[in-house]
Order: structure tokens, then sequence, then C-alpha cells
């Protein structure tokens, strides 16, 4: 089969095409013949070497932990009703024409879903969902996305259900994000974005909580980090909650732990969004449920072949995508 290498540690030039040998499903696993593979931007990170204190991964290897695909073979002790399957799996060395992974790792892709489609929700679907439940989003809520054109922040803006903010980059971003239903949108390279996130915001729970000196957004959450999500901290309301789960700039937001718990805010990390298997696979069948009755659409900025895999991660760390990119064998 072919797959996309790391040979080293560097740019995107460094992930190459290879052959290797097809992989065998054990016992407990399936074998998935990979139509589409999804890709993360701390995949590029990884590659070039920049998250080895979080990652224990040497080159040679294979990037890619999420697919969708066909089941063509099991492993013992798996039934065989799950060949011929259409599934969605986490797996480790996704960007392959066939992987294998545990069945307790598939969930079955619904009937009238497209597998592409289905792909683009794999990680950033699960993590939507399980971040929107984790803090609590409510219909009488304002929430403050960054990050908001991309895979995640996409998703977060439909599935949310309370006033959303979306902060963006640029006019085409804008444009995108209201069309999801965005309420209102701050553009973070113009000056004085912060103060009109705060009044697209209105009032939010630290407003009620302290006789309206406070006004913000009950939930801000942050997919960019670095100093971005940092200057968006302190739009998050008093007794609000404040996640930082993105770092494509490089870093966490740093917010001062005793300065939030002055204010009341509840902090949530990456850590927060890391779901054991049986609740991956809730989080995962909501998300396709609601991909499939036509309430959530994933947002795909560029589909790529496998053996463009580098192409694929120059685009993703360009910035100028929108929405998800996909390895497509």
């Amino acid at each position: 089969m072919r797959a996309a290498q790391v040979k080293a540690f560097g740019g995107p030039e460094v992930l190459t095409t290879v052959e290797l040998p097809d992989p065998v499903p054990g016992p407990g696993e399936i074998l998935i013949e990979v139509a589409h593979t999804d890709t993360l931007h701390v995949e590029t990170q990884i590659r070039a070497g920049r998250a080895r204190a979080w990652f224990d991964v040497e080159p040679p290897y294979v990037p890619g932990s999420g697919v969708c695909g066909t089941v063509t073979a099991v492993g013992d002790g798996v039934d065989a009703e799950w060949l011929g399957r259409r599934v969605t799996s986490f797996v480790d060395g996704g960007y392959a024409e066939l992987v294998t992974a545990p069945v307790t790792a598939a969930t079955r892709v619904p009937d009238g879903l497209g597998l592409r489609t289905a792909a683009a929700l794999v990680h950033d679907g699960v993590t939507a969902a399980g971040l929107l439940e984790l803090t609590a989003v409510g219909p009488g809520d304002r929430v403050l996305v960054l990050g908001a054109s991309g895979g995640m922040g996409t998703l977060l803006i439909q599935l949310a259900r309370a006033r959303v903010v979306a902060a963006v980059r640029g006019a085409r971003k804008a444009a995108l994000v209201r069309e999801l239903g965005a309420d209102a949108v701050v553009d973070v390279t113009e000056s004085g974005w912060v103060e009109r996130a705060r009044e697209a915001s209105g009032a939010g729970a630290g407003e009620a909580a302290t006789g309206g000196q406070e006004a913000g957004a009950d939930v801000v959450l942050d997919g960019v980090g670095g100093e971005l999500g940092l200057a968006a901290f302190p739009l998050t309301a008093d007794g609000g909650r404040f996640s930082a789960h993105g770092a494509p700039t490089g870093g966490f937001a740093e917010v001062d732990p005793a300065e939030a718990a002055r204010r009341g805010v509840t902090l949530f990390g990456i850590a927060d969004v890391q779901f054991a298997p049986a609740e991956a696979r809730r989080l995962t069948a909501l998300v396709l449920a609601e991909a499939a009755a036509g309430r959530l659409r994933p947002v795909i900025g560029a589909r790529f072949p496998l053996t463009e895999a580098a192409a694929a991660h120059a685009a993703i760390e360009g910035r100028q995508l929108v929405g998800k990119v996909l390895l497509s064998p």
C-alpha cells in the first residue's frame, strides 16, 4: 500500500510517498480501506519538530489519527457483520491507503451521509460537541469563538444553539461564518477588535453577577491560543467559562489562574477534551447523526491526493484555507 511518511523533522517537503506492507488486522481489529483522512494543524507542528515536548514521535513515521472508509477484513473475535460497513475511526498512521484499528474505535457512518462529510467530523466534530457539553453552553449564553472559520470553529457556530460572536481574520472568512449562522462577527486583524467583540457579546453571566459592571461572553472558546487568546480572556464575563484548547499560533493562551479565580472564571484546557474511547464514540455518533439529519455541515476547504500530503501541510500552515483539509488516497 501507499502511505505518506515523515522521513525527518522539517518543512512540508519531508513528507514523502512510500510503499509499505499491507496491514493485517489482529485480534479485535478491523482493516479499513481509507476513502478520506482527516488532517489536523497539530500534525504540522509534530512534523516540524515543534511538539516534541508533548508527543513522543520520532521519524520515520506515518502521520494521521482519523480516517473514514470501508471495512474490508476483520481480525479474530470481531463479528463478520462489520465487513462492508462504512465507518469513521481513530487510528495510528492514517495517511495511508489501508489502516487497522480496534473495532472499539470505529463508528458506523449513517446511511445517506457521504464519507467525505463524515471524515471532516472525525476529530473536530467530536471535540466541538464535547467542548460545548463541557462548558455547559445553553440557549441563553453569549459565546465568543476564536478561530471561528477553522474546521472546529465552523462546527461550534452551528452546534452552540446560543448567541455566537465569531472572531476571524479577513472579509472572506467573515462572510463564511455569517453564512453558517454567527450572530455577530469581528475581524481580529482590525484595531479595536477586542472592544467590538465585547459590545457584540453584550451582557453575559458576569453582568448578572456584578450588577452590570462586567459585560462580556458567558463562554469564550479559544481555538487560536497565544497572544490572541490571551487578549480574549478579559472578554469572559465574571463567573463565565474560558477554554484554551487551541494552539495553532504555537502555544496555548497562558491565562493567569489566580486572575481567573478572582473573577470566578472556570478554566478549561486541551486535557479536558481528551475523551475516553466510549465517550469519543458517543460524541462521534452524535455529530454524524446531526450531519445526516442536515443540521450540521462541515466546511471542507481543500482535498489533496495522498501523494500530495506535503502540499496539504503547506496549505494548512499557510492559513488561507477555511474549514478542513482532507487527504484522499
